[in-house]
């Protein structure tokens, strides 16, 4: 039974492990970042408590209204600056585990909300 309503033309984060994240019939072995319909794959390689709200303008052009970070195995928290520029654009950002942001990803995704995702491996 399903309660959501699926988004046909959304992409989904079919799996996530240790080495790859699967996003369609696609698969990925380093960060990358992705909006419901783009995966940036040349994403920069940063440690998390390196970012700025700079590190994520490419994905301000699709004006989500959610960015989820997904920083890993282990949960990683950014610098408090960067949830303050983002709380100041409008955007909220989600910090949890990569495995639990791409859960979060498809849900919302899936109920067709403006979500962005930065997931490290």
């Amino acid at each position: 039974m399903k309660f959501t309503r699926e988004m046909p033309t959304t992409l989904t984060i079919r799996s996530v492990s240790d080495a790859e994240i699967r996003i369609g019939e696609d698969f990925y072995t380093d960060t990358i970042a992705l909006t419901g319909d783009t995966v940036f794959a040349d994403w920069p390689v940063k440690l998390v408590g390196d970012l700025t709200d700079s590190d994520f303008s490419r994905l301000f052009g699709a004006s989500p209204e959610i960015i989820v970070l997904g920083t890993g195995a282990a949960n990683v928290f950014p610098p408090r600056e960067l949830v303050f520029a983002m709380a100041r654009r409008g955007i909220g950002l989600e910090v949890m585990d990569t495995r639990a942001a791409a859960r979060t990803f498809n849900v919302l995704a899936g109920e067709g909300r403006n979500v962005a995702a930065v997931l490290y491996l």
